[in-house]
């Protein structure tokens, strides 16, 4: 739905540009060469879909509810678009709810917690995952891991400077 929307607006651009162009054209008295009504439709639409897609992430982190922070943002190189070779285009976001952070009395270090992945033009999903402070490691959740999360999780190393140690074990 939101690709649609985005469409619409893009396309609502565009328009709008003509629409201005028109308006100096006339008052130009009709002077302006005729190719520059369509050449500001579509620099107007490229220049809103340039915008759209560079702050999709920040757009997308600012409607988060209170307490879900943003742990990771993801950048890609795309081949038609030069300009993210230069600084990469976020097109996912990790977040992490802390309302959803739970602890166990028998595995202090460890915490259980929802982290959710969004992707440019996906629908958000939601992976339960521990952390351990101590180790510090990070492991998905399993029916083993859920019975005994320091011993059976497959736990895989991250370093106390990654974002989400710090938001989990230093709060």
């Amino acid at each position: 739905m939101s690709m649609f929307l985005e469409l619409i607006a893009t396309v609502a651009a565009g328009m709008g540009a003509a629409g201005v162009m028109m308006l100096l054209n006339r008052l130009a008295g009709g002077r302006l060469p005729r190719w520059m009504l369509p050449a500001a439709a579509g620099l107007a639409m490229i220049g809103f879909t340039m915008w759209s897609e560079n702050t999709w992430a920040k757009r997308t982190a600012e409607a988060f509810p209170e307490g879900v922070v943003v742990v990771r943002e993801v950048g890609s190189k795309i081949m038609w678009k030069p300009w993210t070779y230069a600084k990469p285009q976020v097109t996912r976001l990790m977040a992490v709810d802390l309302a959803s952070v739970q602890r166990n009395p028998a595995a202090p270090d460890v915490r259980l917690f929802n982290m959710y992945l969004y992707g440019r033009w996906r629908a958000p999903s939601m992976v339960p995952q521990f952390v351990n402070c101590a180790l510090p490691a990070l492991a998905n959740v399993s029916e083993a891991a859920l019975a005994d999360p320091v011993a059976n999780a497959d736990w895989m190393p991250i370093t106390t400077d990654d974002k989400l140690y710090e938001v989990l074990c230093n709060a």
